[in-house]
């Protein structure tokens, strides 16, 4: 169903974490598109660009806190310490939420093609709730990177966890999409699965992805299998089950052994050797082993659900401009739909 009564709200929300060095070039960029959608009639005069400092240790927090003074379209909030990326990701959506009607999550890096943004926000006012932003093709990456980010995939598919293949966190969300996103309390994020669970009516843009423009990756080998755990542990419990397995089989490989064993011991044909022995014991101890940990894991990830602890504090605001809250009030006397009301802005009445 299209959507209409007006252009929407947009806030593009952009985590950031030690990007001094790109910062300059794509605020830039960022801010000539908003400006680009809102001349074209796409989206409101009143949309933004929300910068998330996750706890930099350069001067990214004072490149934000610049951008936002010089320009009215840009705003700013800085976590109380690093959190991680979902973490800095949800933070930035959740202070959008109730000031828009739709976000854009994309990366600082300039990596992901913003043009895309012209086929999300389509597919938004076509009805979709959902838009994600799906890499075409993976030839800007190592062939090391390449491979195990398509074993990744694939892992988390045979698995049981729905995420979209090639999808990161390039995507548009609907503010009743934020609203339900709202109600995940788990600590452990990730959003590229949560965000299918969700539901409603979704689809994806396809694009080129880009060499970062400045800058370097913030993502080495070390942090990016831990972020496939974590993906693979707060989605599914197949490896759990899979240990089930193995424990059976395990179990019925050693009464074989036994029965083998004793028959070897009656027929007077047992030669003691110490290296069977070794091969045995350590096969076993492995397997203990290995399955303590994937126990383990789930057993952590528990702990930490426990605690309740925040996901993210946001120590400080940039302020919000007083052109926004004066359009607001206009847009309020003149009997337009406020973003606190049952029916979204920019959404068509069911």
């Amino acid at each position: 169903m299209r959507r209409s009564a007006g252009p929407a709200t947009l806030y593009i929300v952009i985590p950031c974490y030690n990007e001094e060095a790109v910062l300059p070039i794509t605020s830039r960029l960022f801010v000539d598109k908003i400006a680009s959608l809102v001349d074209q009639g796409k989206v409101s005069p009143l949309s933004r660009i929300l910068f998330v400092n996750d706890g930099s240790s350069d001067a990214t927090w004072e490149l934000i806190h610049s951008l936002c003074q010089r320009d009215e379209r840009c705003l700013g909030i800085s976590l109380s310490r690093n959190r991680g990326h979902q973490n800095a990701l949800l933070a930035g959506l959740m202070e959008a939420r109730g000031r828009c009607d739709l976000t854009i999550s994309i990366d600082c890096d300039g990596q992901d093609d913003i043009n895309a943004m012209d086929q999300m926000i389509d597919a938004y006012l076509d009805g979709c709730d959902v838009v994600y932003g799906v890499r075409s093709d993976r030839s800007t990456d190592s062939f090391f990177k390449r491979e195990s980010a398509q074993a990744f995939y694939r892992l988390m598919r045979a698995l049981g966890a729905d995420v979209v293949y090639n999808h990161a966190d390039y995507r548009l969300l609907s503010s009743r999409v934020l609203d339900s996103l709202a109600q995940y309390r788990e600590v452990n994020l990730f959003l590229r699965g949560m965000i299918p669970l969700v539901g409603f009516h979704s689809t994806s843009v396809y694009y080129v992805r880009h060499e970062r423009l400045a800058g370097k990756s913030h993502y080495p080998l070390k942090k990016m299998v831990s972020f496939a755990v974590d993906g693979i542990t707060s989605l599914s419990t197949k490896p759990l089950r899979i240990i089930s397995i193995l424990g059976f089989l395990v179990f019925l490989a050693s009464v074989l052994a036994i029965v083998w064993a004793f028959a070897a011991r009656a027929a007077g044909v047992t030669v003691p050797g110490w290296a069977s022995t070794m091969v045995v014991v350590s096969l076993f101890g492995g397997v203990q082993l290995l399955c303590l940990g994937v126990i383990g894991e789930y057993v952590g990830k528990t702990y930490m659900e426990t605690k309740r602890r925040p996901r993210f504090i946001v120590a400080e605001r940039t302020e919000y401009d007083r052109a926004e809250s004066a359009e607001r009030d206009r847009s309020d006397s003149a009997g337009s739909t406020s973003p606190d009301d049952a029916d979204a802005p920019g959404e068509s009445t069911p």
